[in-house]
């Protein structure tokens, strides 16, 4: 009975291959807003760094400011590259190691207010390692020159 129910629900190829750019696409919003946001409400997350227990740990790497600014940086570029589908893999990894240490030093702090961006960053890191294990898809500049495969 179940397994009549996941094929009842299974999408069609052309529909599956939709799913494509618009997993990069929305996975990578998340990564272009805020890393803007970097640049935008700079003092503000300045601020939210040096309220975090792991603040001193962070100092310890370099400067808080300049770190923002890499990293925010990173997360629009990556992310833009990420939505297009070109160099997917090196975007999803990008993302994935700029990610972690942001995760750690913004949200693994003893104030449970964080737990769902903390759980939000874990589902993101997750969707950046299908990304760098699956490729980008269908629609995608990575895979502009080959045929597109429309089923998996």
């Amino acid at each position: 009975m179940f397994t009549n129910i996941e094929r009842w629900l299974e999408p069609g190829a052309q529909i599956k291959a939709l799913i494509d750019p618009l997993f990069r696409l929305l996975t990578s919003l998340i990564f272009i807003i805020g890393g803007l946001g970097h640049f935008g409400q700079h003092d503000v997350m300045l601020d939210r760094m040096k309220e975090s227990p792991w603040s001193g740990t962070v100092e310890m790497i370099g400067d808080p400011s300049v770190m923002l600014w890499l990293s925010g940086l990173a997360f629009v570029v990556a992310g833009v590259t990420l939505a297009l589908g070109w160099m997917t893999r090196a975007s999803a990894l990008i993302l994935f190691v700029t990610l972690v240490p942001v995760t750690v030093a913004i949200h693994v702090v003893p104030d449970t207010s964080h737990i769902g961006p903390l759980f939000k960053n874990i589902a993101i890191l997750g969707a950046l390692l299908f990304f760098w294990a699956r490729g980008p898809g269908a629609y995608s500049f990575d895979n502009s020159g080959k045929a597109l495969e429309l089923t998996r």
